[in-house]
Protein backbone atom coordinates (compact mmCIF):
# COMPACT_ATOMS: atom_id res chain seq x y z
CA UNK A 1 0.00 0.00 0.00
CA UNK A 2 0.91 3.40 -0.83
CA UNK A 3 -0.26 6.64 0.83
CA UNK A 4 -1.62 9.29 -1.36
CA UNK A 5 -3.23 12.44 -0.60
CA UNK A 6 -6.86 12.84 -1.96
CA UNK A 7 -8.14 16.59 -2.79
CA UNK A 8 -11.82 17.77 -3.40
CA UNK A 9 -12.21 20.93 -4.63
CA UNK A 10 -15.95 22.70 -5.00
CA UNK A 11 -16.61 25.36 -7.40
CA UNK A 12 -19.97 26.02 -9.45
CA UNK A 13 -20.41 25.28 -13.00
CA UNK A 14 -19.84 28.60 -14.10
CA UNK A 15 -17.14 29.80 -12.24
CA UNK A 16 -14.38 31.72 -14.17
CA UNK A 17 -11.09 33.37 -13.76
CA UNK A 18 -9.92 35.80 -15.82
CA UNK A 19 -12.48 35.32 -18.21
CA UNK A 20 -11.81 31.66 -18.59
CA UNK A 21 -13.49 28.17 -17.25
CA UNK A 22 -12.27 27.80 -13.76
CA UNK A 23 -12.70 23.71 -13.61
CA UNK A 24 -10.95 24.06 -17.18
CA UNK A 25 -7.70 25.94 -16.04
CA UNK A 26 -7.41 23.66 -12.93
CA UNK A 27 -7.88 20.65 -15.03
CA UNK A 28 -5.30 21.66 -17.10
CA UNK A 29 -3.06 22.76 -14.28
CA UNK A 30 -2.97 19.60 -12.97
CA UNK A 31 -3.03 17.98 -16.35
CA UNK A 32 -0.12 19.63 -17.87
CA UNK A 33 1.67 21.40 -15.26
CA UNK A 34 1.93 18.92 -12.18
CA UNK A 35 0.53 15.42 -14.07
CA UNK A 36 -1.17 14.53 -11.24
CA UNK A 37 -2.43 10.01 -10.87
CA UNK A 38 -5.46 10.99 -11.59
CA UNK A 39 -8.08 13.93 -11.59
CA UNK A 40 -12.42 13.52 -11.84
CA UNK A 41 -14.68 16.23 -12.34
CA UNK A 42 -17.99 15.11 -10.82
CA UNK A 43 -21.19 17.50 -12.64
CA UNK A 44 -24.15 18.02 -9.62
CA UNK A 45 -27.58 17.73 -10.08
CA UNK A 46 -28.24 19.99 -6.85
CA UNK A 47 -26.15 21.60 -4.06
CA UNK A 48 -26.55 25.19 -2.27
CA UNK A 49 -23.86 26.92 -0.55
CA UNK A 50 -22.85 28.82 2.82
CA UNK A 51 -26.03 31.04 1.59
CA UNK A 52 -28.35 28.66 1.52
CA UNK A 53 -29.80 29.00 -1.95
CA UNK A 54 -30.53 26.07 -3.38
CA UNK A 55 -29.45 25.28 -7.10
CA UNK A 56 -31.04 22.38 -8.78
CA UNK A 57 -30.97 20.84 -12.84
CA UNK A 58 -33.79 21.91 -15.16
CA UNK A 59 -34.48 20.37 -18.21
CA UNK A 60 -35.35 23.46 -19.73
CA UNK A 61 -32.35 26.10 -19.10
CA UNK A 62 -29.08 25.08 -18.03
CA UNK A 63 -28.03 26.46 -15.04
CA UNK A 64 -24.32 27.91 -14.46
CA UNK A 65 -24.68 27.56 -10.91
CA UNK A 66 -25.14 23.67 -10.50
CA UNK A 67 -22.46 22.04 -7.99
CA UNK A 68 -18.82 21.00 -9.31
CA UNK A 69 -17.01 18.86 -7.98
CA UNK A 70 -13.31 18.00 -8.83
CA UNK A 71 -10.85 15.24 -7.07
CA UNK A 72 -7.35 14.14 -7.47
CA UNK A 73 -4.94 12.04 -6.04
CA UNK A 74 -1.15 11.84 -5.63
CA UNK A 75 1.94 11.53 -3.62
CA UNK A 76 1.19 13.99 -0.79
CA UNK A 77 4.61 15.96 -2.01
CA UNK A 78 3.04 16.74 -5.66
CA UNK A 79 -0.36 17.91 -3.52
CA UNK A 80 2.04 19.72 -1.05
CA UNK A 81 3.41 21.87 -4.91
CA UNK A 82 -0.46 21.83 -6.17
CA UNK A 83 -2.17 23.22 -2.94
CA UNK A 84 -0.45 26.91 -3.09
CA UNK A 85 -1.33 27.24 -6.82
CA UNK A 86 -4.72 26.12 -5.83
CA UNK A 87 -5.30 28.03 -3.26
CA UNK A 88 -5.11 31.25 -5.76
CA UNK A 89 -7.71 30.14 -8.05
CA UNK A 90 -10.33 28.83 -5.95
CA UNK A 91 -12.00 30.47 -2.22
CA UNK A 92 -11.54 29.72 0.91
CA UNK A 93 -12.98 26.93 2.39
CA UNK A 94 -13.50 25.08 -0.76
CA UNK A 95 -10.95 22.61 -0.70
CA UNK A 96 -10.70 19.27 1.24
CA UNK A 97 -7.36 16.88 1.55
CA UNK A 98 -6.82 13.78 3.21
CA UNK A 99 -4.41 10.82 3.12
CA UNK A 100 -5.64 7.68 2.00
CA UNK A 101 -4.08 3.97 1.44
CA UNK A 102 -4.03 3.30 -2.61
CA UNK A 103 -2.86 -0.01 -4.24
CA UNK A 104 -1.68 2.02 -6.88
CA UNK A 105 1.18 -0.29 -7.99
Amino acid sequence: MTTVSVVRVYIKEGDKRGGHNLMEEIFRMLHDQYKVRGVTAFRGIAGFGSKGQVHADDILRLNVHLPLVLEFFDEPETVDAVMPHLRELVPPGHILRWEADCSCE
